[in-house]
């Protein structure tokens, strides 16, 4: 198997991501990168250090106020995201029971505003065992909730149950789901308005058909807007692999230019080192018919497929895909500029979606796991 390559803009994000206190150990799980390349990648991008410096005896207070600050706020976020309009006093013992070998009792009855004789006397009473099933079932699912940032819904949420061994329904599920305030993330979608140029018509190879054998046969490629309260709308380019629904290549500007597009796909060829053969297809954008994308793939070996006029279900996937982002990442979040929302596409793309996120489309696999089983029977 030939060795993975990264671009500049990834080893420079991952530099990043660590000067802003995430470890190299994480780094390397989160992202499928080893740590002595990480390492490699610090020496060599990151900046020769300055000579001001905090003394030791600032750190040991901000280090005792941060784990003051911490503990009060897990107590509310592990206490309360649950919990709506209507809530009972033994909803929040449960919640104390079982955070008390964590943090004191006599802290999380004041944080939580349940008196503490009310605590100590419902100690005393046994509840059913259908009720310690939900209580169970219902723990494990805000868990399931919270690993996936809340984006997970009842029917994710039940497959991950029942590969656990859970003997329980979707319909319980969705029952606990709700009286516990748990849901999927979902915001509305904006709509661009639509151009009214003339487009002409081109050859669509793809026609629709999705299937494939193996990985790198068919890529899915479009462009997508992300709005930021100080630069304005900037642009996503995405690249798709429809057999692992991987994102092999994106690049993400301040400008919806030829360059982005043609960034975009030079990441995925990059990556993923095709054989010539395989068919790129697109909407007919100007970026996409442009003679400098039109080369790129020539170059390549590359079979270019566009869409019909007027016909969005040509490329479906891709917008699929750019749904997903906007309803699980972009719309839940107001990004200050462009480069906050940079860091933040990086991660979703690249930590949750390509290698955490399982798709009902394929087997509830990841699309990582997809490639590595493609590549490990090649």
């Amino acid at each position: 198997m030939k060795q993975k390559r990264y671009n500049k803009e990834f080893k420079e994000t991952i530099v990043e991501l660590y000067r802003t206190g995430t470890p190299v150990n994480q780094l390397a799980s989160e992202y499928g990168v080893t740590e002595v390349t990480i390492y490699k990648w610090i020496k060599v991008h990151s900046p020769i250090e300055g000579e001001e410096s905090l003394t030791p005896a600032d750190i040991s207070a901000i280090q005792k106020e941060n784990l003051r600050l911490k503990q009060e706020v897990e107590i509310l976020k592990k206490g309360y995201d649950h919990i709506r309009e209507k809530v009972t006093n033994q909803e929040i013992i449960e919640h104390i029971n079982e955070e008390k070998a964590h943090y004191p009792v006599q802290m999380m009855c004041r944080v939580l505003k349940l008196p503490k004789s009310t605590y100590y006397q419902a100690a005393h009473k046994k509840p059913s065992v259908y009720h310690l099933e939900n209580q169970h079932i219902t723990e494990r699912i805000h868990e399931i909730h919270q690993e996936s940032d809340r984006r997970y819904g009842a029917p994710k949420i039940h497959y991950l149950l029942c590969r656990e061994d859970f003997q329980v329904s979707i319909k319980r599920v969705q029952r606990l789901m709700k009286r516990a305030g748990i849901r999927s993330t979902i915001v509305k979608k904006y709509r661009p308005t639509p151009t009214q140029a003339l487009v002409e018509e081109r050859e669509n190879r793809l026609n629709q058909d999705f299937q494939t054998t193996s990985i790198n046969e068919k890529w899915v490629a479009d462009i997508t807007y992300i709005h930021t309260l100080k630069d304005g709308w900037c642009y996503l380019a995405s690249v798709l692999d429809l057999h692992s629904k991987k994102i092999v290549g994106y690049k993400f500007s301040r400008q919806m230019t030829v360059e982005l597009v043609t960034q975009a796909l030079e990441n995925a060829i990059q990556s993923q080192e095709p054989l010539e053969g395989l068919i790129v297809h697109t909407d007919l954008g100007t970026q996409y018919t442009s003679e400098a994308f039109q080369n790129q793939l020539k170059s390549h070996g590359m079979i270019a497929s566009f869409s019909r006029k007027g016909c969005p279900y040509d490329n479906a996937c891709i917008e699929s895909f750019h749904a997903t982002l906007k309803k699980e990442e972009v719309y839940r979040n107001r990004y200050l500029n462009f480069e906050t929302a940079k860091l933040s596409l990086f991660q979703y793309i690249e930590s949750w979606y390509n290698r955490k996120r399982i798709h009902g489309a394929i087997n509830y696999l990841t699309p990582d796991e997809v490639e590595k089983l493609c590549r490990a029977t090649a």
